[in-house]
C-alpha cells in the first residue's frame, strides 16, 4: 500500500502538436519506467491509428517512481489528446487527477486549444504548472511565451518552467516541481470504497479492463464489489497499475490509479462515470460521474461489401465501451437497408471511430453525409430535434426551423485578420469581439452556425493563415434561421440519405453544384438519368446523365426517312420501358460529395 502523501496525480494538457507525447516519452524515460531498448517514439500511443497520424486519440496512463529528498513518490501520469473533436477525452482525465501541465510551444506560444484546456482544469479545481516547452527551437522565444500565458490566463510567468522533451532539457526541475506543486490526492483509506471509472476498454481473453481513480478505500483481488449505476455484482480478479505496461498488484487504495478485473463480459454491465464500491460494506453515495457529451455531427453508417448488420452492431458495442462519446442508435434506408444513425463530437471524431471500426473489428462500412441537429417548432407548439432531414416532418407543421449556433475562438497573425473574417462572412459568421494578444497574434471571436463550419473551415483557416490559424468552440445553443429541407431525387426517386438542410439564399447554388458532382460520380446506364434538387415540390435545378447509345439506324442506307424514324422511336419505346424497372446504382462516393462542393 503506497503512503497517500507521495502519491501525485497529475495530467499533460496541450494544444494540439505542442509536444504532450514526447514530454510523456522523456518521463517515462527519466524515471527508468521503460528500458532503453524498448523505448520509442509515442510510447503510450498504442493505436496505430495515433502513430500514423501523429495525434493522440485516447488518454493513456502510466505510473512513474523517482525519489525525492530521500523518499520515494508515485507520479501517476495521463497522456491526453490535443484536438478539439477529443475534448471529452480530456475532462475525463482531469477528473483523476490533483494537478495538471500545461504545455505551450516555445515559438507558437498560446494557441485556441491551450486556453479551452485551461479553464477545463481551473473549473475542475486543479493546480496548473506552466511548462514552457521546445526551448531548443530557433525560433523559440520562451520568456514571450511564459509572458503570454499570464497575459491570457493569468498564472504567473515567473513560475514557468523551460524544457524541451526532445532533447530532456529542463525534465529533473520539472519533475520536482510535479512533487512540491502538485497536492497529493486526499481520501478516507478506512471509509468504505469509492472508485471512479474513468475509462474502460475490451479484451478479447480477460473480459472488460476498467481503469479506476480510487477516492475512498482499498479494493484487492477477491473482493466483491458493486457497480453503482447499473447495480451488479461482481468478484475482483485482478488489480494493477500501468508502469507503463498492466502490472498486477497486491492491493490499490486511496488516491491512486489503476486498472480493475472482474470477469465483466458484457459492455453494457460497465458505464463510464460509474461508481465502484464493496458489495458487503456500500458507499451511502455515488461519486458525481461526468456530463454527458454533446455530439455536434451526425451520419449514418451501414454495412458494406462482406460485412452483415449483426456484425456492425457488435463492433459498436465494443468500440463504444472505449469511447463512449459517440452514440449509436438503428436506422433504415430504401437504398443501403438497415444501418446506425451515429453522433460524434466533431468531423475528426467521426473519420477516427470509422476508421477504428474498420480496423479493429474487421468491418466494412458505407457512410453517409454528416449532418447536425436541428431543433423544429412544430403548428401545436411541441419542439423536436431532428438528427437528419429526413426526419424533417411536413412544411405545413412546421413554424421554424432552428439551427445550432457555436462560438467560436480563433487565434491567427495579424496579417491574416483580412482572408479569416472574408472566410468567416462567407460561413455566415458574426463577429464579436478581436482581442489583441502580442504585436503579431489576434483573438476573433465569431458566432457561426455549427452546419456551416463542421465539413472544411478548419481546413480553410490553415491553409490561408499558413498553418498558424487555430480555432476552439462552445455551442452556445440554437437560433432560428432561414432554413429550407433541399431533396435530391435521382431517376424520379428522392434519394433520402443525400437530402440536406441548408439557408435558402444557398440551396439554389448549392443544390447546383451537388448535382454537378453526383453527375460526375454517378456512371452511365442504358438509360437518361434525370438529377434534380427539389425544395417542398418545386424544382430548382435539373442535370442528366446521358444514356449509352447505339446507333440503330447505322444501317439505313438512303430510302424514306420513315425507317430511320421508325427504328428511331422503337429504341425510345424500350429505354423508357427500361427506366421503369431498373435501379439506379448510386456510388459511395455520391453520399460524400455532399461534402465538398466547392467550384
Amino acid at each position: 500500500m503506497t503512503d497517500q502523501s507521495r502519491i501525485r496525480n497529475f495530467s499533460i494538457i496541450a494544444h494540439i502538436d505542442h509536444g504532450k507525447s514526447t514530454l510523456a516519452d522523456r518521463l517515462l524515460e527519466v524515471t527508468g519506467a521503460v528500458p532503453k531498448r524498448e523505448m520509442r517514439e509515442q510510447f503510450l500511443d498504442d493505436m496505430d491509428l495515433e502513430r500514423e497520424r501523429g495525434i493522440t486519440i485516447k488518454a493513456n496512463r502510466a505510473s512513474l517512481k523517482i525519489t525525492h529528498q530521500g523518499h520515494p513518490y508515485q507520479l501517476n501520469l495521463i497522456d491526453t489528446p490535443g484536438h478539439i473533436d477529443f475534448h471529452y477525452e480530456v475532462s475525463r482525465a482531469l477528473a483523476a487527477c490533483e494537478g495538471v501541465l500545461l504545455l505551450v510551444d516555445a515559438a507558437q506560444g498560446v494557441q485556441a486549444q491551450t486556453v479551452a484546456n485551461a479553464y477545463m482544469a481551473v473549473e475542475a479545481g486543479l493546480e496548473i504548472v506552466t511548462v514552457i516547452n521546445k526551448i531548443d527551437l530557433p525560433s523559440a522565444q520562451p520568456e514571450d511565451a511564459a509572458l503570454e500565458v499570464e497575459q491570457i490566463l493569468g498564472l504567473p510567468a515567473t513560475e514557468a518552467l523551460f524544457t524541451s522533451a526532445k532533447s530532456g532539457e529542463g525534465i529533473d526541475e520539472l519533475l520536482v516541481a510535479i512533487v512540491e506543486r502538485i497536492p497529493a490526492p486526499t481520501g478516507d483509506l478506512n471509509a468504505p470504497l469509492r472508485a471512479l471509472i474513468y475509462d474502460a476498454k475490451s479484451d478479447v481473453h480477460r473480459g472488460v479492463i476498467i481503469h479506476i481513480r480510487l477516492v475512498d478505500g482499498t479494493v484487492k483481488r477477491g473482493d466483491k464489489i458493486d457497480l453503482m449505476a447499473s447495480h451488479r455484482s461482481h468478484i475482483v480478479t485482478e488489480v494493477g497499475r500501468y508502469a507503463p505496461k498492466p502490472t498486477a498488484v497486491e492491493s490499490l487504495s486511496a488516491g491512486e490509479v489503476g486498472y480493475l478485473l472482474a470477469s465483466i463480459k458484457t459492455v453494457a454491465d460497465v458505464n463510464i462515470g460509474d461508481t465502484v464500491t464493496h458489495a458487503k460494506r456500500p458507499a451511502s453515495e455515488a461519486l458525481p460521474g461526468y456530463e454527458a457529451p454533446q455530439q455536434m455531427v451526425f451520419c449514418d453508417f451501414y454495412p458494406g461489401a462482406g460485412t452483415q448488420t449483426a456484425e456492425l452492431r457488435e463492433a459498436m458495442e465494443k468500440l463504444w465501451l472505449n469511447d463512449c462519446s459517440f452514440t449509436y442508435e438503428a436506422t433504415t434506408s430504401d437504398a443501403l437497408g438497415i444501418g446506425f444513425r451515429c453522433g460524434f463530437l466533431g468531423l475528426l471524431h467521426m473519420k477516427i471511430i470509422q476508421e477504428r471500426l474498420e480496423r479493429e473489428s474487421a468491418v466494412n462500412v458505407v457512410q453517409t453525409a454528416p449532418t447536425v441537429t436541428y431543433e423544429i417548432l412544430l403548428s401545436n407548439g411541441e419542439e423536436i430535434h431532428i438528427e437528419s432531414p429526413s426526419e424533417l416532418p411536413d412544411m405545413s407543421q412546421v413554424i421554424e426551423i432552428r439551427e445550432p449556433m457555436i462560438r467560436a475562438s480563433i487565434i491567427v497573425p495579424t496579417n491574416c485578420i483580412g482572408v479569416v473574417m472574408t472566410i468567416a462572412l462567407e460561413r455566415r459568421g458574426v463577429q464579436r469581439k478581436t482581442e489583441y494578444l502580442s504585436p503579431t497574434r489576434v483573438m476573433l471571436t465569431f458566432d457561426f452556425p455549427l452546419a456551416e463550419i463542421i465539413y472544411d473551415f478548419y481546413d480553410k483557416l490553415k491553409s490561408c493563415t499558413r498553418g498558424y490559424g487555430t480555432m476552439d468552440y462552445e455551442l452556445t445553443g440554437f437560433t432560428k434561421g432561414n432554413l429550407v429541407k433541399m431533396d435530391i431525387v435521382v431517376n424520379g426517386t428522392v434519394v433520402d440519405a443525400l437530402s440536406v438542410v441548408v439557408h435558402r439564399d444557398k440551396a439554389a447554388v448549392r443544390g447546383r453544384r451537388l448535382i454537378m458532382r453526383l453527375k460526375k460520380e454517378i456512371s452511365r446506364h442504358m438509360f437518361e438519368i434525370p438529377l434534380q434538387v427539389a425544395i417542398g415540390g418545386k424544382i430548382i435545378a435539373r442535370e442528366t446523365i446521358k444514356a449509352f447509345r447505339k446507333n440503330v439506324t447505322a444501317k439505313c442506307y438512303g430510302g424514306d426517312i420513315t425507317r430511320k424514324r421508325k427504328l428511331l422511336e422503337k429504341q425510345k419505346e424500350g429505354k423508357k420501358r427500361m427506366k421503369l424497372v431498373a435501379n439506379v446504382a448510386i456510388p459511395q462516393e455520391a453520399f460524400m460529395a455532399v461534402l465538398d462542393l466547392e467550384d
